[in-house]
């Protein structure tokens, strides 16, 4: 770890940084950028904690990509306009590798792809769903763990992202009737205590923009969603 500092209350680790860009660890309930929102509304943004640590006058501060506000993990955050825009290039034309731990309901087969598109629900405000009519989104994943929590079967399951659809690895697992574990929105079991969804940006790789280098980050659980590993795997 690089450095840490703290905003609203909410943790954020630097855990790679040179002059060019640095890669954070966003804390659940942290929602990653403003958009529209405006003031003090109460609310942990990383968009502000970047700028009071990092200050620069770049749109979203030079956020290159978000993650959902209960999803925790790895976020890359470019230093100059130059940097940001080779840095969206190389999302763009999925020239980076994203990985995610999830826990979801049933008991999944070893490994799996999803390649379903998903498009705005037009009934359901902030929701996504799988249709023909929407993006292309591919989800491949492969089972590290199997648990057992009330006499049902969860997978821990590590989710290599090949499109960045927003909501793509809740609704594709939800959509199969594996929803993740704590997702209010997609309908996943509630784990008593555990307020938040049980998503993790783990793990980035891609080659720096600037320097040309291979750029590779891991990524611990948190401890609350270790803690259910230890306790409930079989």
């Amino acid at each position: 770890m690089v450095y840490s500092g703290e905003i609203e209350g909410k943790k954020v680790n630097v855990v790679y940084e040179d002059d060019y860009l640095m890669i954070v660890e966003k804390p659940s309930g942290m929602v990653t950028t403003r958009e529209m929102r405006m003031g003090n509304d109460g609310i942990s943004y990383l968009e502000d904690w970047v700028g009071e640590n990092r200050p620069n006058d770049m749109h979203r501060k030079g956020i290159v990509h978000r993650l959902d506000k209960d999803t925790s993990g790895l976020v890359v955050v470019a230093k100059t306009e130059e940097v940001r825009t080779l840095l969206k290039d190389i999302f763009k034309q999925r020239r980076v590798t994203k990985k995610y731990l999830a826990v979801v309901g049933g008991d999944l087969p070893k490994i799996g792809d999803m390649n379903m598109p998903i498009k705005r629900s037009k009934y359901y405000l902030g929701r996504f769903k799988v249709d023909v009519d929407g993006k292309s989104a591919v989800t491949e994943f492969g089972v590290l763990k199997k648990l057992k929590i009330d006499g049902k079967m969860f997978s821990l399951v590590e989710v290599n992202l090949k499109t960045g659809r927003t909501h793509q690895i809740r609704v594709h697992f939800s959509y199969l009737g594996w929803p993740l574990m704590g997702d209010s929105v997609y309908k996943g079991y509630k784990f008593p205590g555990l307020n938040r969804q049980f998503l993790h940006s783990a793990y980035i790789k891609f080659v720096h923009p600037k320097t040309l280098k291979v750029i590779e980050i891991n990524s611990l659980l948190p401890s609350e969603l270790q803690e259910i590993i230890d306790k409930y795997g079989v």
